[in-house]
């Protein structure tokens, strides 16, 4: 006969399983779950029960649990001296079982957060609901309705949300939430320093329109995207979200979405600073934002790392320590030459000075070259396979390949080596007022 047996396990908590005995051994039949509270218990052995119920009957002991109660007067009201005990009417109690649950909690303190950021301004609680819903589990529209019955509240209808969604661009929704993010942070992360990133958003769509479209994809996918930009505080708070064609080039939004933060918000003037990763350095992007009165952190390519650092690999060679920074400058357009490798120190960026370079910070990691070292040794051991003619030839790095056939392209693999290109962590730092 199968019974309920509880095991508390390595973490701490308690599992539940229905196990027998089986040649005087106990046998494990069903694995129910593990609890870490009083109540993932209870839950776990009501489920446990309703398991045994199909397969073997309760053992009728012939004893009825009660619980004692006080009697009441007609009228409702209790008497003024309880009832003694032996003079009381036994009530059954039967044993409980769990109906539904519900998250209540986690809904009740989105709710407080939702209020507190002041979004209850739009005095919408259908729309509140639809963002705390996507907030707990990102899903459609009509699947809205189920996450928020496991939040414990009563969802809207379909042609409710589809209503609403409507208004979002009728009342200007976004303005409002705009405006509160904007105050948020102003009041706790501040605006000096500003994030920016961007990602793509696939739709299963067979056909294009005019806003999703194929383009470059970050998941390598074949699908009708859209390419999205956001603009964060410090503490990675939003403050702007813009949304581009699914072939718009990621280099082509940070400016747009920059000047469009300024104009909602009458920042013009106002100094900040904008950081951004390699995909977004073009020498048109720093211009515009130089012109827009923004200083910049824009990380770079390590391809940049022979010209920035000749003068340093000149005089001090290759070698680095863990953590050693090279603070110079780095040419603003391709063509033009500023490190002079007949001058020992590195030159100190000014403005004035170099009108045609940017100041370029380089820092050294040990962790990363040996990490690279290790990439660099796989890469040229796939190129001599590919040369060797052992591996189907593709687009492998270090292969040159010519009239004359293919060949390793040993020059590009001692300068990846040597100069230190794979070993600079983070790339390097742009900024257009000379601090760090």
């Amino acid at each position: 006969m199968a019974f309920i047996r509880r095991v508390r396990t390595k973490s701490g908590a308690t599992a539940v399983q229905i196990a027998r005995y089986s040649g005087g051994r106990q046998e494990i039949v069903k694995h129910i779950g593990s609890a870490h509270t009083d109540i993932e218990l209870g839950m776990l052995l009501e489920r446990a029960r309703a398991w045994l119920e199909p397969d073997q009957q309760a053992l009728d002991l012939g004893i009825t649990p009660q619980l004692p109660v006080e009697s009441v007067l007609p009228t409702g009201q209790a008497t003024l001296l309880p009832t003694p005990i032996d003079e009381q009417q036994p009530v059954l109690d039967a044993p409980g079982r769990t109906e539904t649950t519900a998250s209540v909690l986690l809904r009740e303190a989105l709710h407080t957060a939702y209020d507190q950021l002041g979004f209850d301004r739009i005095h919408d609680e259908a729309f509140r609901d639809l963002v705390i819903a996507r907030i707990v589990e990102p899903g459609s529209k009509l699947d809205a309705g189920r996450v928020l019955r496991d939040l414990g509240a009563a969802p809207p209808s379909y042609a409710t949300i589809k209503r609403h969604l409507r208004s979002i661009l009728d009342k200007d929704y976004r303005a409002v939430i705009a405006e509160r993010c904007f105050a948020h942070a102003a009041d706790t992360g501040g605006l000096s320093l500003l994030l920016y990133d961007v990602t793509t958003l696939y739709f299963e769509a067979e056909k294009e329109d005019t806003l999703r479209k194929v383009g470059y994809s970050k998941e390598r996918r074949v699908d009708p995207q859209i390419v999205v930009g956001l603009l964060v505080d410090r503490t990675g708070f939003p403050l702007e979200i813009g949304c581009f064609e699914g072939n718009h080039a990621e280099t082509h939004t940070i400016v747009p979405i920059v000047r469009q933060f300024q104009q909602r918000h009458d920042l013009t003037g106002v100094e900040m600073v904008v950081a951004a990763d390699a995909g977004m350095l073009s020498a048109s992007n720093l211009t515009d934002l130089d012109e827009a009165g923004l200083k910049f952190i824009v990380g770079s390519r390590v391809t940049k790392a022979p010209g920035d650092l000749a003068s340093h690999f000149h005089w001090h060679g290759n070698a680095f320590t863990n953590g050693q920074i090279v603070d110079t400058i780095t040419p603003r357009h391709g063509r033009s030459k500023v490190n002079n490798v007949r001058k020992r120190a590195e030159p100190v960026w000014d403005p004035v000075a170099h009108p045609n370079a940017w100041r370029a910070v380089w820092q050294y990691s040990t962790a990363r070259a040996a990490r690279d070292e290790k990439t660099l040794n796989a890469q040229e051991a796939r190129a001599r396979a590919v040369v060797d003619g052992g591996t189907p030839p593709k687009s492998t790095r270090f292969v040159k390949t010519t009239a004359q056939g293919r060949s390793l392209d040993t020059a590009s693999l001692e300068r990846a080596r040597s100069l230190g290109i794979e070993r600079v962590r983070d790339e390097y730092l742009c900024l257009t007022d000379g601090s760090v």
